[in-house]
């Protein structure tokens, strides 16, 4: 049996990150949206295996495509929820290796937050703000990535990601994605945050 890629049960319960997002709106975007990513991507290594074993040729610039972006889909939503916690315990300024490289990269929090801010809601259609490290310049970034997979640079490690589509926040805040926003900043769970820096800075890839 080849084994699948699998949908992560939440770190946390459904209602913890009330009343920054929703019971119901947490419940449909991981069990409805997260899921649906999980089940695109298996539906197509089920594709390549099946089509290898028979011999049969398929359109491979479509699938490819295809993967890409539930794959995307997948491990994005994986770091979107290790980086939410309950605002009880989250939330506020970073501390750490991460409080240091915003400071050096963006001058004080209050900057990097303005930055963040405007990229997730300026991101057009559908897509994240993502907060990457280069690790060859030791410097923070702030990235647009277009729907799942478009405008991801390689070795820039993915620190803290915001999702954008309207799946992520229509139940709670309608079309105002700029509350939405807001409102992430109360469940921002630093530790995980600097966790992955640290590992990153640490690592010899």
């Amino acid at each position: 049996m080849v084994k699948m890629y699998e949908l992560p049960p939440l770190p946390y319960a459904y209602n913890t990150l009330e009343p920054y997002i929703s019971e119901e709106q947490l419940q449909i975007h991981h069990d409805k949206h997260h899921q649906a990513y999980v089940d695109g991507a298996n539906g197509i290594l089920k594709l390549f295996d099946e089509s290898r074993d028979k011999g049969v040729d398929f359109d491979l610039k479509a699938k490819a495509k295809e993967l890409s972006f539930n794959m995307g889909g997948h491990q994005l939503h994986n770091l979107f929820w290790q980086n939410l916690g309950p605002a009880s315990e989250n939330g506020g300024k970073p501390t750490g290796v991460v409080a240091e490289k915003i400071e050096e990269t963006f001058g004080s929090f209050e900057r990097f937050k303005k930055e963040f801010s405007q990229t997730a809601i300026t991101t057009e259609g559908s897509g994240w703000a993502v907060l990457v490290f280069c690790k060859s310049t030791g410097r923070l970034f702030i990235l647009q990535y277009e729907k799942h997979n478009v405008n991801l640079v390689p070795r820039w490690v993915p620190l803290l990601v915001l999702d954008v589509w309207e799946h992520a926040y229509y139940l709670d805040y309608k079309n105002v994605r700029p509350d939405y926003v807001e409102a992430f900043w109360n469940i921002v769970n630093w530790d995980a945050v600097n966790e992955r820096l640290e590992s990153w800075i640490a690592s010899t890839y």
